[in-house]
């Protein structure tokens, strides 16, 4: 099941939507701790985690199908967090528990997240036009 008007664009929409989400929530993890939100600060919290995703992109076959969720989004969300906190941490971040389990769930809501809700709404166009 694709979502977009081309293929390419499909994929290109998917990646970048993973990507701005983890930027998101980058950027509200640094707000909470009174962190600037100047891009250098943004891309040096972000990079572990765009890196995370990008091998999850890579292991899944994502480009297959990357609004899929029963392996792509679950395998991206587990690679970006799996790969990404060791990253920060060697990076010199700090990675205690709460970090790691807000970490876990709020990706898991915006990665796997969106996906559900794409293929809600595809689901429902797909019925709608089937009726006419």
């Amino acid at each position: 099941m694709r979502f977009g008007s081309s293929p390419t664009r499909s994929i290109v929409s998917a990646a970048a939507l993973d990507a701005l989400l983890i930027i998101v929530f980058v950027m509200l993890g640094r707000r909470s701790h009174a962190e600037g939100n100047d891009l250098l600060g943004i891309l040096g919290t972000a990079w572990p985690f765009l890196v995370g995703a990008a091998i999850g992109w890579i292991v899944t076959l994502a480009w297959r199908n990357p609004v899929a969720l029963r392996w792509t989004g679950p395998l991206i969300w587990l690679a970006t967090v799996v790969l990404g906190l060791p990253l920060r941490v060697l990076a010199g971040g700090e990675a205690p528990i709460s970090f790691v389990l807000v970490t876990a769930g709020v990706l898991a809501v915006f990665l796997i997240g969106w996906r559900a809700l794409a293929l809600l709404l595809m689901s429902r166009r797909g019925r709608r036009s089937t009726r006419r």
